[in-house]
């Protein structure tokens, strides 16, 4: 592409690095694969949660803590499985078949800065309502040894190596692709604002091309991040956690309301996001971010390998709430999601149509850019009210965990029924081994883990909010500032 070309294709305006630029991508690009199998080895069925050895520093060998995580005997090799991969790989198809297969709602997106509007087919909803049917058919006929629940739980490490390698791959193809985007193409392909700093590493992680769409026969014209952030992954998520579900009753005989209640919160906030499909085409994510590694990781492998964690440890660790802890945490949840869904729903609809009855009472005020931005209702409680609401959901999907942290005692002498609390304080798997699990000095140690969530969710959306701010600014300018001063509070009145 010529000097000239090049510069025709790029938005008018940029901005500097994020994320810590370089050195941030690159740490971000190899820290957090490693901090997806840490969260798998550490917490285990095999030693404890944490590992035992890890609450006595000062004993700490690596032979040990090979043995307590569970290594595969074959070192590094064993993180992969070309079978594994396979099953994979046949999932991604299944669900570019299903998109291309099944009538979908097809909806113009935003307003592109070189004009026109790119094309969406929405289906993902039904795509996996889809899949979840053919599992319920399988599990129906053969109960908990249906292959894929075991499947899941066996290679669980293996699955991660496998989404791994395939959001490389995905962020290596549209990286190399991006440079053969021209001026006035006819396919309305972009650069994002951020993705073309001339850094390799800090563009492949952050996504030089804004919208990377692929033409594949039969299925027809698939776009790539849209693809990703709704489909794969999410599914996903629910997969694993109804893997981990039934993983625990075929150790206990029995299912907690706890591991319930979890299954059932993550399972509704995936299919909201799907049944609302549309609504991604506003969020930041499609509109401004281009497509990288960043992306491709945080859809495919972080999300439902770490969204899942709290329900892979009930699977090993039962946990009953009783009624009052069920009605507690359905409260938590109940307010998060109220919170959440009300202000996206005011959001989308001034958006799409201002004269909507049920927001057209609200108070806004006009840019000189021509767009309008709310000052009342929930968009004058805080800038972003749905990012609170979201984080208070996340708590429920921690609390069903209580204070976590468990050991395992193999071959344990104990002789009792499957699932039988050990002296009230642990529990006896089933098997031609015994297995004991218990608390003892690991007790509140695993919320490390299991809490970890709310921890990174919160850094997740305040980040997410610093980045909203930069953004915004730059598109309203000195109006952004008359804005700050009609809406003060960032997310949380008082607070932040």
């Amino acid at each position: 592409m010529s000097k000239s070309s090049r510069k025709s294709v790029l938005p008018a305006q940029t901005h500097g690095y994020e994320f810590g630029g370089p050195l941030g991508a690159f740490a971000a690009s190899f820290g957090l694969p490693i901090l997806c199998y840490l969260a798998a080895f550490v917490c285990n069925d095999i030693s404890g949660c944490p590992l035992p050895s890890t609450l006595h520093p000062r004993s700490i060998t690596l032979k040990r803590l090979k043995t307590e995580a569970g290594w595969p005997q074959d070192g590094i090799k064993g993180l992969a499985s070309l079978k594994v991969t396979g099953f994979v790989l046949a999932y991604y198809l299944f669900s570019l078949i299903l998109q291309g297969a099944l009538p979908g709602l097809v909806v113009q997106g935003v307003q592109l800065r070189s004009g026109g509007r790119l094309e969406y087919k929405f289906n993902a909803f039904s795509s996996a309502v889809t899949v979840l049917l053919i599992t319920a058919v399988g599990t129906y006929l053969q109960g908990p040894d249906f292959p894929l629940w075991s499947f899941i739980w066996d290679n669980y490490v293996q699955l991660i190596t496998a989404n791994l390698g395939i959001a490389f791959c995905l962020a290596t193809y549209v990286y190399y692709t991006s440079f053969s985007v021209k001026a006035g193409n006819k396919h309305k392909r972009e650069l994002a604002a951020g993705g073309h700093s001339g850094n390799i590493i800090y563009d492949w992680f952050i996504g030089r091309e804004l919208n990377p769409r692929i033409n594949i026969p039969i299925i027809g014209t698939v776009d790539i991040k849209a693809f990703c952030e709704l489909r794969p992954g999410m599914l996903g998520w629910v997969l694993l956690d109804l893997a981990f579900v039934v993983h625990q009753y075929k150790l206990y005989s029995f299912v907690t309301d706890s591991i319930i209640l979890i299954t059932l919160f993550q399972s509704f906030y995936v299919f909201d996001a799907l049944w609302m499909e549309p609504a991604i085409l506003s969020t930041m994510d499609i509109t401004s971010d281009g497509f990288g590694f960043m992306l491709a990781f945080g859809d495919l492998v972080w999300l439902p390998f770490i969204y899942s964690l709290q329900a892979r440890y009930l699977a090993v660790y039962p946990v009953q709430l009783g009624l009052g802890g069920v009605a507690g945490i359905l409260a938590v949840q109940a307010f998060g999601y109220w919170i959440f869904r009300s202000s996206n729903n005011e959001k989308n609809r001034f958006r799409t149509n201002p004269d909507d009855p049920r927001i057209a009472h609200l108070n806004f005020m006009k840019t000189k850019s021509g767009r309008k931005l709310l000052t009342s209702g929930w968009w004058g409680f805080s800038r972003h009210p749905n990012y609170l609401g979201d984080w208070i959901m996340a708590w429920s999907y921690c609390l069903p965990t209580g204070i976590a942290g468990y050991v395992v005692k193999h071959g344990s002498p104990v002789v009792m029924s499957h699932g039988n609390m050990v002296d009230g304080e642990g529990f006896v798997s089933g098997g031609s081994v015994k297995q004991q699990v218990l608390q003892g000095e690991a007790r509140g140690w695993g919320m490390l883990m299991t809490y970890f969530y709310v921890l990174y969710f919160a850094v997740l959306l305040v980040h997410r909010e610093m980045r909203d701010e930069e953004a915004c600014k730059r598109k309203y300018g000195d109006d952004w500032e008359e804005y700050k001063k009609k809406v003060r509070w960032r997310i949380l009145p008082g607070v932040y």
